[in-house]
């Protein structure tokens, strides 16, 4: 069977689940949970850096996805892109909520929250994680340390340009025009 049919058949079978799920399933949730947890709480400590925040943030994650898994659209995002991204969010609001932390504005979590959905997407398959490494690889130095920064640690605007000592408006243009050049790389990848 070529990986494609594989990747497909994974797909559907996790989309199923969560499908279940959203008919109150406990079983698939079970079967879901099994086959995606170790993923999420990769997700999750990779944010916060801390075995026990992430496996607080993993329950609350999973949480959040039996009360909203009839939100799920297969039209919209990948199981796995769903999914991550509740697991990212959820360990992002843990880690602001855990001190004196400015927070980003509504518009700016919908830019990254957009931005990511098409990192997340091309992240599925192997050839995706090359092609996103090839073209973080082709930022700038400063454009790539931020957006890594951004999302991968999870850290706001606000953080960032405290971190680097650096103007807020400064700190929105390096990945503003970062995450165009990244974007425009993985289409053309």
């Amino acid at each position: 069977m070529s990986q494609t049919n594989e990747t497909d058949r994974a797909r559907a079978q996790l989309s199923a689940l969560i499908w279940k799920v959203a008919d109150g399933d406990r079983q698939s949730f079970q079967e879901m949970y099994n086959l995606t947890s170790a993923k999420l709480f990769g997700v999750c400590l990779r944010i916060l850096n801390d075995r026990q925040a992430s496996e607080d943030a993993l329950q609350d994650a999973y949480v959040k996805i039996w009360r909203n898994a009839r939100r799920f659209d297969a039209k919209r995002a990948s199981p796995i892109t769903w999914l991550a991204t509740i697991a990212r969010n959820t360990a992002i609001d843990r880690k602001r909520s855990g001190g004196n932390r400015m927070m980003v504005s509504d518009e700016t979590i919908k830019e990254m929250a957009s931005a990511e959905r098409s990192v997340l997407e091309n992240l599925e398959t192997q050839e995706g994680a090359h092609i996103l490494n090839k073209c973080l690889d082709s930022l700038e130095a400063r454009q790539r340390n931020v957006i890594r920064t951004a999302f991968f640690e999870g850290h706001s605007y606000n953080e960032l340009a405290q971190k680097l000592d650096t103007p807020l408006g400064t700190v929105k243009s390096w990945v503003r025009r970062g995450l165009k050049r990244l974007k425009d790389c993985m289409n053309d990848g």
